[in-house]
């Protein structure tokens, strides 16, 4: 009786855990699924910050045409687009702030947009896009509205 209840309990032990090798094969599993997966998500990050920018732009595109309705001009380019969250120039009629913010939003990649106002073709708004230089490709690629 003594050497079944000895053997009985040494069998208990060793089934209670994992082998080295299960556990090597378990990891071997995730690092295979970590590895096909983490491109995937690093594709959608990128691709979101520039979806995210694009409608940013359209944001400050739509709040523009407001500062034109009740201004009767867009704001100069030395005015920027904080004339958009804040009376810069004491207009009379600014009825703002155009944008629920205090202050104009940065682009997804931390830096501020970029405003112009061309003569004859309205005002500009854009993004350079992660690289922040004009031009690229892909997620370098400057981001302006559809």
């Amino acid at each position: 009786m003594i050497w079944q209840s000895r053997v009985s309990r040494s069998r208990v032990r060793a089934e209670n855990g994992f082998s080295l090798t299960e556990l090597l094969v378990a990891l071997a599993i995730l690092a295979l699924i970590t590895g096909l997966a983490a491109p995937r998500i690093v594709g959608y990050l990128s691709t979101s910050k520039t979806k995210a920018a694009k409608i940013q732009v359209e944001q400050y595109n739509a709040a523009l045409e407001l500062f034109l309705i009740d201004i009767g001009r867009y704001p100069t380019t030395e005015e920027g687009l904080e004339s958009l969250t804040r009376n810069v120039a004491d207009e009379p009629f600014w009825a703002g702030p155009y944008l629920n913010k205090r202050e104009a939003p940065a682009d997804p990649w931390g830096r501020a947009y970029r405003y112009e106002v061309n003569a004859g073709a309205g005002p500009s708004v854009y993004s350079l896009g992660a690289d922040g230089a004009p031009g690229g490709t892909g997620e370098n690629a400057d981001v302006y509205p559809n």
